[in-house]
């Protein structure tokens, strides 16, 4: 016995084919004459892809185990990245080809939300943003007050990203994980 459609909304999980989807989209649509209609775009959460599904009112479908839990970054070893539960204080382990690109802004306790499916973790969602040390950019050259003006930083990570040209070694700075880019500097 699954749950009515009329009862999901947006950030639902369900099964489809046994593998668990999000509601990214989900609209009520009353046609002229006939049944009313959800029409709904869903994210496979562990393959990544959409897709478009229509459902009539009164359908009911099965709800995914899914669930979230604050963790932490703990080490990588090798192609896997390992994640500790905050909950549990169990290790959880990702390969690099499904956390890949989340990971360059991310240092060792690094807080992060982990996302299991059955008890296995599918995903690791970083912050939005993280503040990090330039270790090391070119100094300002003199005269160049111009506030549009950026060069290039290496932040402590390893990371390089373009700083507006006041910025020093030494400097923290906020970074948007997402895009990777400069925010603010952060004084302290």
């Amino acid at each position: 016995m699954g749950t009515p459609v009329e009862k999901l909304k947006r950030g639902s999980k369900i099964l489809i084919n046994n593998e668990p989807y999000e509601f990214i989209e989900i609209n009520f649509v009353k046609p002229g004459k006939g049944q009313a209609l959800y029409k709904s775009k869903l994210r496979n959460l562990l393959k990544g892809g959409i897709l478009d599904r229509t459902y009539r009112s009164g359908e009911s479908l099965d709800e995914a185990d899914v669930h979230r839990n604050d963790g932490a970054y703990s080490y990588r070893d090798g192609d896997n990245f390992y994640f500790l539960d905050n909950d549990t204080f169990e290790q959880y382990g990702l390969p690099a080809t499904i956390v890949g690109e989340q990971m360059t802004f991310l240092m060792e306790g690094a807080e992060v939300q982990l996302l299991f499916f059955n008890g296995q973790l599918i995903s690791m969602t970083p912050p939005q943003q993280v503040t990090m040390e330039v270790t090391y950019t070119e100094p300002a050259a003199k005269g160049d007050t111009a506030t549009n003006v950026s060069k290039g930083a290496t932040l402590e990570c390893g990371a390089e990203v373009q700083v507006p040209a006041f910025i020093k070694q030494g400097d923290k700075v906020k970074i948007d994980v997402e895009t990777g880019t400069y925010l603010e500097r952060v004084t302290s």
